[in-house]
Formats: structure tokens, sequence, C-alpha cells
């Protein structure tokens, strides 16, 4: 067993906690970060806040955690549950031509999900939301702005289907 000065041990102590202050904040560690649709014990189901995809939702494991592995078996399953749920919802309200399912972590390595639905007139389509614009208007066309504001209408039915669905069938 290692025996420490008092002057070592609050030098290691000093040095750790300047680490922990400097260390960013997770912002998905924030239960009070984005538009909370569903809470469980363990998880939630965020509306994210983006105006040319209506309906995009993640689906944020509670506890800072990296990875899926990272969890129990049972707490696998658990989220996935809540992502085939969030995604039926969003298939069946919003009626897009794709949904992708991503969780990466790259920037936030804290437990997430992303599902996003997706369209073959959208800014991106068929590449990934966070390329490059296919199209770069110096302003959206009146039928790409009415098409967006008919999207955005469906996000109370949105809402209600996923509660309806976690609520009934998520065993939370």
């Amino acid at each position: 067993m290692v025996n420490l000065t008092s002057e070592l041990k609050h030098n290691l102590m000093s040095n750790l906690m300047s680490k922990l202050i400097e260390a960013p904040a997770c912002e998905l560690c924030d239960p009070q970060t984005g538009e909370v649709i569903f809470a469980s014990q363990r998880w939630r189901v965020l509306l994210v806040d983006d105006a040319n995809y209506p309906g995009f939702c993640r689906v944020v494991w509670n506890d800072h955690i990296k990875e899926m592995t990272d969890l129990p078996a049972a707490e696998r399953n658990e989220v996935m549950e809540a992502v085939w749920h969030v995604e039926r919802a969003i298939r069946e309200v919003m009626q897009p031509h794709k949904i992708n399912l991503a969780s990466f972590g790259n920037m936030v390595p804290h437990l997430h999900w992303h599902i996003i639905p997706r369209y073959t007139d959208d800014l991106h389509f068929p590449n990934p939301v966070w390329a490059q614009a296919k199209v770069t208007p110096d302003a959206p066309d009146e039928l790409a702005l009415l098409t967006i504001s008919a999207r955005q209408a469906l996000l109370p039915g949105l809402k209600a289907a996923i509660i309806d669905r976690l609520s009934n069938n998520s065993g939370n």
C-alpha cells in the first residue's frame, strides 16, 4: 500500500478538481435540455428543434453512459424498445420516405439515439443530415416553406402518438 504525504494528497486532489471543473458539461446529462415528450426513470424522448427536420427525435439514456454495451442486456432492450416505438410513431404520423437511426456520440459521448424522418425533398437527401446540404438556395422557395410548415403542423399529433405508444407499451 502506498502512503501519500498530505502535501501529495492535496496536490492530487487539486489537480483532479481542476480537471473536473474544466471538463465541459454534458448537455444530455441535463434533464432540461430539449423538449421532453416522454420520460421514464431511465430514459427520455426529446423533440429536436430543427426547422428543416420536423419530427426529429432523440431517445436519451438518463445516466451518463457512453456505449450500449455499458448497459445490462435488459436495459439495452428497454432503450431499443423506446427507439422502436418512437420510430413507429414518426412513420405513422409524419409519413417520411425513410427513417434514419443513428447512435454516434462522437460529439456528445452520452448514450442517445437519433430518430430522423427523411424525405426525398429534404435539404440533404439521400445524404446524412450532418452532410453538406445538396441545395443551398439563398431563400427557400414557397413550396419548400409550405412543405416544412405542413410537416411542423403534424408535431402535436406526433407528440401524442409517442406518449400513447410509450405509455401503453413500454412497461415504464
